[in-house]
C-alpha cells in the first residue's frame, strides 16, 4: 500500500483517510492499515482529545493546514489537506513516512 492509495481530489484540498490508535506511547506515523495512513497518538479517545492532538501532530509533520471531515467518533477518520493538491500531499506523507 502507497500513499497514493489513501489520498483523494476534495474540493477544498485533498482528502486522506487516517487510521488513529489513540492512548498510544508516543506520536508516530507507522504505515498503512486498512486502506488507511496508521498514526499512533498519545491523546485519549475522549472530548475530542485524539482529535485534536491527530491534527497538530499531522499538521506539524506535514507541514500544512488539515481539517477533520469524517469519523470524529471513529478510529477511522477523513482528513482534508486546505488547499494542498494530491500530487504535493502524497510527497508530503512519502517524506514523512519514509
Amino acid at each position: 500500500m502507497s500513499a497514493r492509495e489513501i489520498v483523494r481530489s476534495h474540493p477544498d484540498g485533498s482528502l486522506m483517510t487516517v487510521w488513529v490508535v489513540p492512548g498510544a506511547r508516543r506520536n508516530e506515523i507507522v504505515g498503512y492499515y486498512a486502506g488507511a495512513l496508521r498514526v499512533r497518538i498519545t491523546a485519549v479517545a475522549e472530548k475530542g482529545r485524539a482529535n485534536k492532538a491527530l491534527l497538530a501532530f499531522l499538521e506539524k509533520a506535514l507541514g500544512c493546514r488539515l481539517r477533520l471531515v469524517g469519523g470524529a467518533g471513529s478510529r477511522r477518520k477523513r482528513v482534508v489537506a486546505v488547499d494542498l493538491s494530491t500530487d504535493d500531499l502524497i510527497s508530503r506523507l512519502d517524506e514523512a513516512w519514509n
